[in-house]
């Protein structure tokens, strides 16, 4: 009100004033969440979890090929999902591997961290335990990783691990050395056996030092017990 007690006509400017402050800071917000770089926001994201990767998040598409998904992951600000059952029902498809798991879900698996895009083989379905040459019944398996790695342009790192159980075997010391050698054998199956160039891959062993999970079960040891491939992220230009 005025000094005579008058309404001011004027007295509608503040609250406009504010109503307007509110509607251009919530544009502003929404123009800098459309702007976010989304590979970034989900890289910050992995450090807020224990083992989640690209495939936890409800992305804008869906891709059913290895290949395909890392082009797009590669190609895209969008986050992405693979339909992990479609991917394991392919596995199941061209191998009878299933033959020999209980639950072939928790035994091959596909996540993301700060190196890549990770297919990690648990248990003993790469090996005989304590062994470092490849079954037989899984070559088909890598036949379909090998047609994914002739499609994408990342380089590929191979990574054996162990559980923490030391190895009994004259040929390998410790596991360290298991884990290594783990590694080479499929690198050997993909450069000998599929062609593919030497220049792509890096190898190697972590042995028993980066599990999963506590070593204080059977099962947690064969999830420990693992080689990934690793489809490694394309350095940003």
């Amino acid at each position: 009100m005025s000094e005579e007690g008058k309404l001011d006509p004027n007295g509608w400017m503040l609250t406009f004033a504010d109503l307007v402050m509110l509607l251009l800071t919530f544009f502003v917000m929404l123009l800098t969440m459309s702007s976010m770089d989304a590979k970034k926001l989900r890289n910050i994201m992995t450090h807020f979890r224990a083992s989640t990767g690209v495939l936890d998040f409800a992305g804008s598409s869906k891709v059913y090929n290895l290949g395909n998904f890392i082009n797009q992951y590669n190609d895209t600000d969008s986050l992405l999902v693979v339909d992990q059952k479609h991917f394991l029902a392919k596995i199941k498809f061209v191998t009878n591997i299933k033959k020999k798991l209980t639950d072939i879900n928790n035994q091959i698996t596909l996540s993301e961290d700060e190196r890549g895009v990770a297919l990690a083989f648990h248990g003993d379905i790469l090996f005989a335990p304590g062994k470092t040459t490849l079954r037989k019944e899984v070559y088909p398996v890598l036949n379909i990783i090998a047609d994914a790695i002739k499609t994408c342009p990342n380089n590929i790192l191979i990574m054996g691990q162990t559980d923490n159980i030391p190895v009994r075997s004259k040929i390998y010391p410790s596991n360290w050395e298991l884990s290594a050698y783990r590694g080479l054998s499929v690198l050997d199956y993909f450069i000998n056996q599929k062609g593919l160039s030497p220049s792509r891959f890096s190898v190697g062993g972590y042995g028993s030092s980066r599990p999963l999970y506590p070593n204080i079960t059977p099962k947690n040891r064969a999830l420990n017990r693992r080689v990934e491939i690793i489809f490694k992220h394309l350095k940003e230009t």
